[in-house]
């Protein structure tokens, strides 16, 4: 499991002080009131960035990162991602798990045959659509119990009940 978490992404500058736009990833946005420490990924290391809450709005966070004090320096940090360390994070709640922890795992089915690997978590409704990547394209399926009964992301395997995938999947080629 990553030691760091991706929990938002710089848009870009907002008015010319220096503030930048996030997009959050965070399944709650409130909680940038709480994070102390950001980073930002360079290569393969992560880097604590200075953070200062402005405010949030509408979903996103204006903050100034860096020190930014103008839209130029504001400017230069658009498209970074913005990280937390898996320390400061809240722990899932029973019975959920970190999308993060969950990507890359392999769907294996009742006969030990890899459906696929999860490379993406869709977050539009009531229930999560989980992408996988599989030899015949593209699997789309909703995160239901009742076709994914056992998520173990320590061991980076997602169980899988063929017959129930079947009735709710949607394959892309």
């Amino acid at each position: 499991m990553t030691e760091y978490l991706m929990i938002g992404e710089v848009l870009k500058p907002q008015g010319v002080r220096g503030e930048c736009k996030i997009k959050s990833w965070a399944a709650d946005v409130s909680r940038f009131r709480r994070w102390k420490t950001l980073y930002l990924k360079d290569g393969s290391a992560f880097t604590p960035v200075e953070y200062k809450l402005v405010r949030i709005r509408d979903g996103f966070v204006y903050a100034h990162l860096n020190g930014s004090a103008t839209a130029e320096d504001a400017e230069r940090l658009r498209g970074r991602e913005l990280y937390i360390s898996r320390a400061d994070a809240e722990p899932a709640e029973e019975n959920s798990n970190l999308i993060a922890d969950l990507i890359g795992c392999d769907a294996v089915d009742e006969n030990g045959v890899t459906v696929g690997t999860l490379r993406e978590v869709l977050q539009n409704g009531p229930v999560d659509t989980w992408v996988f990547s599989t030899p015949r394209g593209t699997l789309m399926a909703p995160a239901l119990l009742a076709v994914f009964p056992a998520v173990d992301p320590a061991a980076r395997r997602i169980s899988v009940l063929s017959e129930k995938l079947m009735e709710v999947a949607v394959l892309e080629d």
